[in-house]
């Protein structure tokens, strides 16, 4: 949508204002708030895309199963629910916040840079994915152990947000696989509706 607009931030996490999506992502793009989801099947195993083409940030690169902005305005949690429908066709169940804090900075090899406050979420889904084209090139199941291993160890490529919050994931996972959750109240500031 062209009229999409991402909620910008200070480093503690307090709302600044909005900006229009389309006219953020830059050579100098602003802190702003977005969301990562780990998705997983019922059997464990996590959905991963390669983004589109053509996207403006970081295209053709290969990264968790969905990523996005709340709006202004819009509840975190519904936000995810929203893009994963957006993106990948995936109703999900189980939306679990567990990286309430995550950030990061990247440049792309055009020179757009990514800067964004990024909760991380998990969630599980039945969905068969149905990616829409303009977001994602292709999806693939794996196992959570093999990707998780594959990136630790630099084996396998996946986008600088991936690649970071894999190790913060590994941290706090639990023998059966699963990960602790935070809470709503854990968020920034901006992203407590």
């Amino acid at each position: 949508m062209s009229d999409e607009r991402v909620i910008l931030v200070d480093e503690d996490g307090n709302a600044t204002g909005s900006a229009p999506k389309a006219t953020t992502h830059h050579a100098d793009t602003p802190l702003h708030l977005a969301f990562s989801c780990y998705v997983f099947d019922p059997s464990g195993r996590l959905l991963v895309t390669q983004r589109a083409l053509d996207k403006r940030t970081f295209p053709a690169v290969w990264t968790n199963s969905v990523c996005g902005h709340p709006a202004p305005g819009e509840e975190m949690f519904d936000a995810v629910h929203r893009r994963a429908d957006q993106e990948l066709g995936v109703t999900l169940e189980a939306l679990t916040l567990v990286l309430p804090t995550f950030r990061y900075e990247a440049t792309g090899a055009n020179g757009v840079r990514e800067n964004e406050l990024c909760p991380v979420f998990t969630a599980v889904t039945d969905s068969a994915p149905v990616p829409e084209p303009s977001e994602v090139a292709a999806v693939e199941w794996v196992a959570w152990d093999d990707f998780r291993d594959a990136v630790l160890t630099g084996d396998r490529e996946v986008s600088v947000w991936c690649a970071a919050q894999v190790p913060a994931l590994a941290a706090i996972e639990q023998a059966d696989g699963t990960f602790p959750a935070s809470t709503p109240a854990d968020l920034p500031p901006a992203a407590r509706l």
